[in-house]
């Protein structure tokens, strides 16, 4: 029991799994909803998906037109393709959409994506703190910058709030079906009302009391999309010159520059010029020349605001070793100190090693043994001296493909500067960028996709123009009509031959008569050709279908015609209107007037003009027929003639039948029989004897041989007895049939019963002592064998009791009477 349970349960899963990939693979591509069922049904999830909305704005879906492109291309097929690998995104795909720019990606294609973007940005041959810093990596499509940590694992909905969201058919695809509740961007406090949908939210449609934007008019409800208004009033804001107000209408933001020229001194004041109220602060070109506070130097600042400061040569200063300070008056200069410079060189390693001096230090010209930049040479040359070998780097640049080729290369080969120059996916244009690692960026370009008339039109990713199928157009195709209609059904914009004509065809034919069939000068036409095969091997081509002009088939109006025989008229296909056989029997009457003729119906010849359409003709069978005339009652003989017209013959014959009694054999010609009445019948049929059958009463019949049941009044005389049978009377059996005869007893009959009862009971007491006495013999005779027999038993003297005259004749006496009163009581 537990394995065929564990079998059950295996089988059950497995057919659960067959039925969910069944609905997966049912609504897996977007490629399926091309009919007209599948646009009302687009309609219907779109409202659905609105409906929060418009209830907020009445209505007023206007401000959704880029929310509903977007969900348009989750339906369209092939709109919605993933820009990494160019191919369609279907329904049963786990996907990711950029925040930036919506655009949808598989979610395996944006992984792997984001970790090659990775690696080619902080590549460790372009880089020397390779993990350490957080690279951000970009959206395929709009560049939007992501977090290595924001790198998607993930399948959500668009509103992130189910992962692995079910497949539903009767929700946008990768949709949950719950509200959006995203924040608007950007933010105003409010959320998203749309079910979870792709693209962009749509504008805010909440109404807010605000004001306008220079705070001047009454606050007024406003969506908050919307919410920014102005009064349309001066702004009358002070600008930054200080001197003028805004003279523009309400508006956001700062104020926009003063337009207006004024004369405005520099900052030092000295010179006065026309310059922009925008820009009031300026500088002339003159030095300020101000003395400073020690007395012997003037400022050297150009045009400056402000106090000039202390003399730059006041207080203590270095030398120019700045290994000693020195405290002199500002217009003595600081000596030298007379000791080494000792100021490290430009190569970083060795002093300077002239005494103190002003201005800068000379190169550093000692020799010292030098090893090349790339490290595999060394010599000995002057310290200030770069020494660069002449062999080249043989390492391979981040692309993989070309070596640095640089002179002495410390082994930080520079990124390849060369073209990629691969072909990309679309395969019509080649990669522009620096060549690199891994696949190439998709092609920016877009082209177009026409329909067949080339108005409508679709654009599309370079590429994926020849696997799309062409846009849908709603112009009525423009094609000349290939069939000998004057135009042709009407049909919408089509690549292809146009579909096969279905108008009716409308062709005379020879019978008058107008072709009502659907046109047929373009049907496909099976060919059968006799192409013989020349192996087991080859396979079976598949069946090639031609397109010809068929013939115009029979004529099916129908025509009443009228059967040979003249039976029905039925109404028959016009090609195939001719006289027919109905199947019935001719039915005409034969020469006999007695039988139908009955062969298959035929065709007639009449005889003449005024001759019964119903009467034979030559061509119907011959009577050959006996004749079944019906014969007079009681004649069972048949007609001696054959089948003929009119009354048979007197029939001659004798009969042979019995007479009523049915005791005698009687002898009579038919013709007498048949013609006789009831009367003559019975006394021809009778036998003149007397009837031999017996009546209710036991006695014979006196009537002569008749029909029927014999009468009941019984003549015959019969003795009537009293019930002791003592009395008897003769009297006529019919009266004591019906009861109006009777005999009693008299007196003496009932003494007579008396006495017979009295015997009877002495008879019945004597019978009672009898039995008595023989039930005590045997109740003695029993005790005897109780106490046992004795042989030395002595005998009991017995008395004999002498019985009486009756006791010894009553037997002989009562036997007798008792016979004589059973007979009378039986009589």
């Amino acid at each position: 029991e537990l394995s065929s349970q564990k079998k059950f349960d295996e089988i059950k899963k497995a057919n659960q799994a067959a039925a969910k990939k069944l609905v997966e693979d049912q609504f897996s591509s977007s490629s399926e909803d091309d009919d007209e069922d599948a646009e009302v049904k687009q309609g219907k999830i779109l409202a659905k998906t609105f409906t929060i909305y418009t209830s907020q704005t009445d209505g007023d879906a206007s401000e959704l037109e880029r929310t509903r492109q977007y969900m348009n291309d989750a339906f369209q097929s092939g709109a919605m393709t993933c820009l990494i690998c160019i191919a369609s995104v279907k329904r049963n795909q786990a996907v990711w959409s950029c925040c930036g720019c919506f655009c949808i990606f598989h979610l395996v294609c944006i992984q792997k994506w984001a970790k090659d973007s990775l690696f080619l940005v902080s590549s460790p041959l372009t880089d020397d703190d390779f993990g350490k810093k957080d690279y951000p990596w970009p959206c395929p499509k709009c560049r939007f910058e992501y977090k290595r940590s924001e790198t998607p694992n993930r399948y959500y909905c668009y509103c992130g709030k189910v992962e692995n969201p079910t497949l539903d058919p009767w929700l946008v695809p990768h949709s949950c079906g719950q509200i959006c509740e995203r924040e608007f961007k950007p933010s105003c406090g409010h959320k998203c009302l749309l079910l979870c949908h792709p693209g962009p939210c749509p504008p805010c449609p909440k109404m807010v009391t605000i004001t306008c934007h220079c705070k001047k008019a009454k606050p007024v409800p406003r969506r908050c999309s919307a919410k920014e208004w102005s009064c349309r009033q001066p702004c009358g804001r002070t600008l930054l010159c200080g001197q003028h107000t805004c003279e523009n209408s309400c508006h956001a933001g700062d104020c926009q520059p003063c337009p207006r020229v004024s004369k405005q001194r520099c900052i030092c004041g000295r010179q006065t010029a026309e310059r922009l109220c925008a820009s009031p602060q300026w500088q002339c070109d003159q030095v300020c020349g101000k003395p400073l506070p020690c007395g012997n130097h003037t400022c050297e600042q150009v045009c400056h605001a402000g106090p000039c400061g202390d003399c730059p040569r006041s207080g203590k200063r270095s030398c120019p070793c700045e290994k000693s300070k020195f405290t002199l008056p500002c217009t003595e200069d600081v000596p030298t100190c007379g000791d080494s410079c000792d100021k490290v060189l430009e190569c970083g390693i060795h002093k300077c090693s002239q005494r103190c001096h002003r201005g800068p230090c000379e190169i550093c010209r000692q020799e010292v043994e030098k090893q090349c930049r790339c490290g595999k040479h060394t010599k000995r040359m002057p310290c200030h001296k770069p020494y660069l070998c002449e062999t080249k780097c043989t390492k391979i640049r981040d692309c993989q493909k070309h070596q640095c080729r640089r002179k002495c290369c410390p082994g930080n080969c520079p990124p390849c500067d060369q073209v990629c120059g691969r072909t990309l996916g679309c395969r019509n244009h080649k990669c522009p960028s620096g060549c690199h690692r891994g696949s190439c960026n998709p092609c920016p370009e877009t082209v177009d996709v026409k329909c067949n008339c080339g108005k409508t039109v679709i654009k599309v990713p370079c590429g994926r123009e020849r696997t799309i199928k062409p846009p849908k157009c709603k112009q009525p195709c423009s094609r000349p009509p290939t069939c000998h209609h004057p135009t042709q059904e009407k049909h919408y914009c089509h690549f292809g031959r146009c579909p096969p004509c279905r108008q009716s065809c409308q062709k005379t034919l020879t019978c008058g008569h107008l072709c009502p069939v659907s046109c047929h000068d373009e049907a496909l036409v099976k060919q059968t050709g006799s192409h013989q095969s020349a192996g087991p091997w080859e396979q079976p081509s598949e069946p090639a279908f031609i397109q010809t002009a068929l013939p115009c088939p029979p004529c099916e109006v129908p025509i009443p015609v009228e059967c040979l025989g003249q039976h029905e008229v039925s109404p028959l296909p016009c090609h195939a209107a001719n006289p027919y056989s109905c199947k019935r029997f001719c039915g005409r009457l034969l020469d006999c007037q007695n039988h139908t003729c009955m062969k298959e119906c035929h065709y007639v010849t009449k005889l003449n003009s005024s001759a019964d359409g119903k009467k034979a003709g030559p061509e119907c069978s011959q009577c050959e027929e006996e004749c079944t005339k019906s014969r007079p009652p009681g004649c069972p003989h048949r007609c001696v003639l054959p089948c003929h017209p009119g009354d048979c013959p007197s029939c001659l014959q004798m009969l042979k039948i019995k007479c009523h009694c049915k005791l005698s054999v009687l002898y009579i010609e038919c013709l007498k029989l048949t013609s006789a009445d009831l009367k003559e019948k019975e006394l021809l049929i009778s036998c003149k004897n007397q009837c031999p059958k017996e009546l209710p009463c036991g006695h014979r019949c006196k009537e002569i041989c008749h029909s029927g049941s014999c009468p009941l009044n019984c003549s015959q005389k019969v003795k009537l007895r009293c019930l002791c049978k003592r009395l008897k009377k003769e009297v006529q059996c019919s009266k004591i049939q019906e009861g109006q005869v009777s005999l009693e007893c008299d007196e003496l009959c009932k003494e007579m019963k008396r006495k017979a009862s009295e015997i009877k009971e002495a008879e019945a007491k004597a019978a009672i002592e009898e039995e008595k006495r023989r039930q005590q013999a045997e109740l003695e005779a029993f005790e005897n064998r109780l106490k046992g027999r004795r042989k030395n038993k002595r005998r009991k003297d017995e008395v004999e009791v002498e019985q009486s005259s009756w006791q010894k004749y009553k037997n002989f006496i009562m036997l007798p009477v008792f016979g004589v009163a059973v007979v009378m009581v039986a009589w």
